[in-house]
């Protein structure tokens, strides 16, 4: 099956956002003026499968809201973290951040080109976001950069 990536647009708001809530992910964030830094995986049906955000920052962005759905190939994940990375590219940004409370999750980013950071490594902007926050809270939080 054939599939497709795509930079979001504000006719698919309600569709991510439900697609996130169904994934029992926040939408704290997903509107109008960020929906630009989603990207969407779909199959040839058009039925969303997958889905990458960005929390954009001036020098930096901060992934989140990374879903699919089960079976999508790992190849898929792949090709969907190397568009982030151009659309980072092209908003000027030198480096892009993720969270996680995930341990299991580390050998595929690092496979992917992030390196793990200390909680005092994070640009002072993200402090500001709702995620890192929340994220902050949790004992077994990970963060890991990658320059780009």
């Amino acid at each position: 099956m054939e599939s497709l990536i795509r930079k979001a647009g504000k006719e698919d708001l309600g569709n991510l956002r439900e697609f996130l809530e169904r994934a029992n992910l926040g939408t704290d964030g997903v509107n109008e003026e960020s929906i630009g830094c989603f990207l969407l995986l779909e199959d040839e049906e058009g039925t969303l499968r997958g889905t990458l955000g960005m929390e954009a920052y001036t020098d930096f962005g901060l992934l989140r809201s990374l879903v699919v759905t089960p079976g999508q190939a790992e190849k898929e994940i792949f090709v969907l973290f190397d568009q982030m990375v151009q659309l980072a590219k092209e908003k000027g940004m030198r480096s892009l951040f993720l969270a996680t409370n995930k341990g299991t999750a580390l050998p595929f980013f690092e496979l992917m080109g992030f390196q793990k950071i200390g909680r005092g490594d994070l640009p002072e902007q993200f402090y500001g976001s709702k995620h890192i926050r929340h994220v902050l809270n949790v004992d077994n939080s990970l963060f890991l950069k990658f320059s780009l």
